[in-house]
């Protein structure tokens, strides 16, 4: 190729180098516009639905009625303290369910006789259903709130156990033998080989238990609470209120979006070493 060329390539490509970039730019904007199509486009069907009568407004009242059915309840006051009370039910049941998981899931991962000693039982038990838990619940502790965050617990903790024991046991076998190669003790070993190895797999787990917790809340909320965007739901429905009903489902899925965004990119600082 001859200079003249050479030439001619260099300024091309120094051309089209501004416009690689600003694609690059836009790319981060126009990925997070996308993840808005979908609502947008079920909104304005269900605003339309709506408004041509197809969907009765008893059944699935107008998205302008249920905004301002959110307004009047947020004016009064009574909404920031039913979103309040979940919140707090949702802290602190998943924080003890996590716990627990974690734990648990560490044993029965790490311990060879651990697994085969608990992983069996805590099988069968998280193929129970959680409405069936729920009496059992109200028998042991009654409607306090124990027995609402024990619930919460309980829907937390199985996928945390599950996708901690089952990362700690698919390690790697050869960052193994490099541990015992450089003869690692097993403090060390767990610090600088499994945990690493496992916090991936983990963080699945912690939305995982994360969103069955927003699930269980609803089943804990319905047990004879007095707050909560659960009990607001059912007082929607005791009183035929189809926009309270229709709020409180679409408030849960705000706020259980929120939580979820927040474990995600608490888990992808923690692993940004690996994002390569």
């Amino acid at each position: 190729m001859s200079s003249a060329e050479t030439n001619a390539v260099t300024i091309a490509v120094q051309a089209a180098e501004p416009k690689r970039r600003a694609g690059v730019a836009w790319k981060p904007l126009l990925e997070r516009v996308a993840a808005w199509i979908v609502p947008v486009i079920a909104i304005i069907a269900w605003e339309i639905l709506s408004r041509t009568g197809i969907f009765p407004p008893n059944w699935l009242p107008s998205p302008r009625v249920v905004v301002q059915t959110v307004v009047d309840e947020a004016t009064r006051g009574a909404l920031f303290e039913h979103i309040g009370i979940t919140l707090l039910r949702i802290l602190i049941g998943f924080a003890l369910g996590a716990a627990l998981g974690t734990i648990t899931g560490a044993t029965t991962g790490y311990f060879r006789w651990g697994f085969k000693l608990l992983d069996p039982t805590l099988q069968a038990l998280r193929s129970i259903p959680s409405m069936a838990w729920v009496p059992l619940f109200l028998l042991w502790m009654g409607i306090q709130e124990s027995s609402k965050i024990s619930l919460i617990a309980l829907g937390a903790f199985f996928p945390v156990y599950l996708n901690t024991s089952a990362a700690m046991r698919g390690v790697d076998p050869k960052l193994i033998e490099v541990g015992q190669l450089y003869r690692l003790s097993p403090f060390q070993m767990i610090r600088r080989i499994i945990l690493p190895a496992s916090l991936p797999q983990y963080f699945i787990g912690l939305r995982g238990g994360l969103g069955l917790a927003w699930m269980f809340v609803v089943a804990a909320e319905i047990m004879g609470a007095s707050k909560g965007l659960g009990y607001l739901m059912v007082d929607g429905q005791m009183t035929g209120r189809a926009s309270i009903i229709v709020a409180s489902v679409i408030l849960f899925a705000i706020f259980g979006k929120l939580t979820d965004v927040i474990v995600d990119r608490t888990g992808r600082y923690l692993l940004r070493h690996r994002s390569a």
